[in-house]
């Protein structure tokens, strides 16, 4: 029974200690393998490795991937016109040469992630100082920008090299303080503002001069229409009286009787119409009388 348990226990130290001596390297990183805290190896390719146990050697992983450094200082930044703007930036950066960042920068990603933000924001703050707000917001950006790349380079890879290699630097955002924001902005909006009542101011002139010319342009309409009506008026009350004096010129007595019905038609045209006259004696009524009508009879 004492041999089981002595073969047992063996067994489980042995692959203790055999799990101790493996180890995985992923594709997405480096293995390190140190050695009574110098590096021993570096391992750069994917798969099963071997070391020697712990404390003999200890194995670390750095990140081979990509990786993206966002801006996290809100501090503003003096451009050429001493104009104090906020810039947003982000930097694409890799590990290359693991044993050059384990001894220049750090064990982690996160040490070479803080030393390089410092680094890319003087080099923000060396080319933003070179630069106005306008070139800061033109096509020059692209420009200030690979300036940037170049510096950060120029760091990285100096004298003492980082073993990363910066891929890109961007810039999301570049805009004004908030207080000066505020100002530019109500500033925009006082121009705005006046350039709205410009407009305002000349459409109502030209509304104006539209409505003046329409009205001209109707009074010419309207007299014109009048003296053409006012002509042919004339001209058919011309004719009418022509036609009327020929027809009265052939039968006098026709004409005559004619005029008084219409008189008589003009005169009665409501049912209320009262006239006192004696018809025996008036001139009125002598249409209705003729010539055979009989004598009005007085009482």
């Amino acid at each position: 029974m004492n041999r089981i348990g002595f073969i047992v226990s063996s067994l489980l130290v042995a692959l203790a200690l055999l799990s101790s001596m493996l180890f995985v390297v992923d594709q997405r990183q480096f293995g390190v393998v140190y050695a009574l805290g110098q590096i021993k190896e570096v391992i750069t390719e994917p798969g099963l490795n071997f070391k020697l146990p712990p404390p003999f050697q200890n194995v670390s992983y750095i990140d081979k991937r990509l990786l993206t450094l966002d801006s996290s200082d809100a501090e503003p930044m003096l451009t050429a016109e001493k104009q104090r703007v906020v810039v947003d930036w982000y930097v694409r950066w890799r590990v290359t040469e693991p044993s050059q960042y384990i001894r220049n920068v750090g064990l982690d990603e996160a040490a070479g992630a803080n030393q390089l933000a410092r680094v890319v924001r003087n080099a923000f703050q060396e080319e933003i100082n070179r630069r106005t707000v306008k070139e800061l917001l033109s096509l020059k950006r692209e420009q200030l920008m690979n300036d940037v790349k170049k510096e950060v380079l120029g760091v990285v890879k100096g004298a003492k090299p980082w073993g990363v290699d910066v891929v890109d630097v961007r810039i999301t955002r570049a805009d004004y303080v908030e207080a000066i924001t505020e100002s530019v902005y109500r500033r925009m909006e006082a121009e705005r503002k006046r350039v709205a009542n410009e407009l305002r101011s000349t459409g109502a002139a030209e509304g104006e001069k539209i409505r003046a010319d329409a009205d001209r342009q109707r009074e010419i309409t309207v007299a014109n229409a009048y003296r053409e009506a006012q002509k042919i008026k004339g001209e058919g009350d011309a004719q009418a009286a022509a036609l009327y004096a020929e027809a009265f010129g052939r039968d006098p007595q026709f004409a005559q009787f004619y005029r008084s019905l219409e008189a008589y038609k003009t005169t009665f045209n409501k049912k209320g119409d009262v006239m006192v006259v004696d018809p025996s004696n008036s001139d009125f009524f002598k249409a209705f009388r003729g010539s055979g009508a009989a004598p009005v009879v007085k009482k």
